[in-house]
């Protein structure tokens, strides 16, 4: 008798046959097996799908799906198109998961039906899949989850979160529209409503691969897709968004300074930092990720080798 997935896993995949083994891998190794996995080949032309097809022929979970080249929030939106389970997890085609990280997250989601969204903490690996020392924690800045994400996104990246097939009803799906800050979107949307909450695992049950050749972004055009999402949110909660604005664009203005230092762009991090501190300069002395960003466009050239290396980068390259 088949038993039914309580989760699906939507692997979005471009051109990542160095790594999505490694991924496949961690799903086969979880602890808990009422999952299918939808992988999702964007368009490769590197014979990702070729990796794939061996996971699929030995296991009934897996499943390849094929698409023109859209975009990261297009594979998704296909990839959840085609599942169906009531849990939709995410996993990037070059991260990887820890064994018990469906498992953690499956059970709290039946435990607690106010639940929306659960994640966990992250570590970091390099290309070569070694650790490195940058560890996300996904705490929060502040209780408000809406407030928050408009500052940071504390679930961290786009392989984290595991979450109910109904927000999609609410809230609708990735915004294909958007070539970055789609997650933060998406995630700020699911917050507006009000009544769902997120929940963090303070274990790192996610591998977050930091890829050099994931810094092909274009960051005029992250900063439009960012001011974009930002304007939406406050569209959306007016009186509740607008106190945290300056605040809010401090902190994309920080991350695109730290981006542009990461690509070698000390001049357009300068300008950013720049920004950054006109619109609320007290970030830099509450928030240490902040400080260091700073202190790092303040020292270039000097620094941006060994801040470039450890501060991370994209890791689906924007297209």
């Amino acid at each position: 008798m088949l038993v039914a997935p309580k989760v699906s896993v939507v692997v979005p995949a471009y051109n990542v046959r160095s790594y999505i083994e490694d991924a496949l891998v961690s799903l086969e190794r979880q602890s808990g097996g009422e999952f299918e996995v939808l992988v999702v080949d964007d368009g490769s032309t590197d014979g990702t799908a070729e990796v794939v097809k061996p996971f699929c022929l030995r296991d009934s979970r897996f499943q390849l799906l094929h698409k023109q080249n859209g975009g990261l929030s297009s594979a998704r939106n296909y990839g959840i198109r085609h599942s169906c389970a009531d849990y939709i997890a995410l996993l990037d085609g070059d991260d990887a998961y820890e064994p018990d990280k469906l498992a953690t997250h499956v059970a709290l989601l039946d435990r607690f039906p106010e639940v929306g969204v659960v994640y966990s903490a992250s570590r970091t690996i390099r290309d070569d899949g070694r650790p490195t020392f940058i560890y996300l924690s996904g705490k929060p800045i502040g209780s408000d989850p809406l407030l928050a994400l408009l500052c940071k996104n504390f679930i961290g990246h786009g392989s984290n979160a595991v979450f109910r097939r109904s927000l999609l009803d609410e809230v609708g799906e990735f915004d294909e529209g958007l070539r970055s800050f789609e997650d933060v979107d998406f995630w700020l949307r699911v917050a507006a409503t009000r009544h769902w909450r997120f929940h963090r695992e303070p274990r790192a049950l996610c591998c977050y691969r930091v890829r050099q050749s994931g810094l092909s972004f274009n960051v005029e055009q992250m900063e439009r897709n960012g001011e974009k999402v930002i304007q939406a949110a406050y569209q959306r909660s007016p009186d509740l968004v607008e106190p945290v604005l300056p605040t809010a664009y401090a902190y994309m203005y920080r991350y695109l300074a730290r981006l542009s230092l990461t690509a070698g762009d000390a001049e357009k991090a300068r300008n950013f930092i720049d920004r950054a501190l006109a619109a609320d300069r007290s970030i830099f002395y509450r928030d240490p990720r902040s400080l260091l960003t700073l202190t790092a466009v303040r020292l270039a050239p000097l620094a941006s080798l060994v801040i470039g290396r450890s501060l991370g980068s994209v890791n689906y390259t924007q297209r």
